[in-house]
């Protein structure tokens, strides 16, 4: 079994020694067997945290690389107008604690998330067209990952902005 053990961020396709071809859920283990596109068989034995992303590298004990892919899987992707419907649409969805993807492509802005009758309702009263479709889900890592901060901190905390009215731990 290859042993993967180190994140490399971002690799290119000439790097890599092999591929790994992974859904979402799988995707944000730190822990996991698999097998690699090529039938090997590889262990994921990598700090827990950052989901691996499509395209990043990561090193084996050997020193090869295996090249992260995101597997195509169910999908929706709600359309709507650009400027204040699309951020509307963004907010009420986020404000739900799910993963969400954002992008643009050719035919404007969107958000994506996996199939859930709930959201897609909530999409289409906001005015969002729907697509059913499969395609890789990388959802927003959150502002705080970006920056290249932690979250993490050990005490509990109100967050009175949500409206729900129960307590997070951190």
């Amino acid at each position: 079994m290859l042993k993967l053990i180190e994140r490399l961020g971002p690799i290119a396709a000439s790097q890599q020694a092999d591929t790994l071809t992974l859904p979402y859920e799988l995707r944000i283990r730190g822990r996991l067997k698999a097998l690699s596109d090529a039938g090997r068989e590889l262990g994921l034995f990598l700090d827990r945290g950052p989901v691996l992303r499509d395209g990043e590298g990561l090193r084996a004990e050997s020193g090869e690389t295996v090249r992260i892919r995101a597997a195509a899987e169910p999908m929706v992707t709600a359309r709507v107008a650009a400027g204040l419907p699309l951020a509307r649409l963004a907010y009420h969805l986020g404000n739900r604690h799910v993963q969400l993807a954002l992008g643009e492509d050719e035919k404007g802005g969107y958000v994506r998330f996996p199939p859930d009758h709930v959201l897609e309702e909530l999409a289409e009263l906001l005015g969002a067209s729907l697509e059913r479709h499969e395609a890789s889900f990388d959802p927003e890592p959150g502002a705080y990952n970006q920056l290249g901060h932690s979250h993490a901190h050990g005490h509990d905390h109100d967050h009175s902005h949500h409206e729900h009215g129960h307590r997070h731990a951190h």
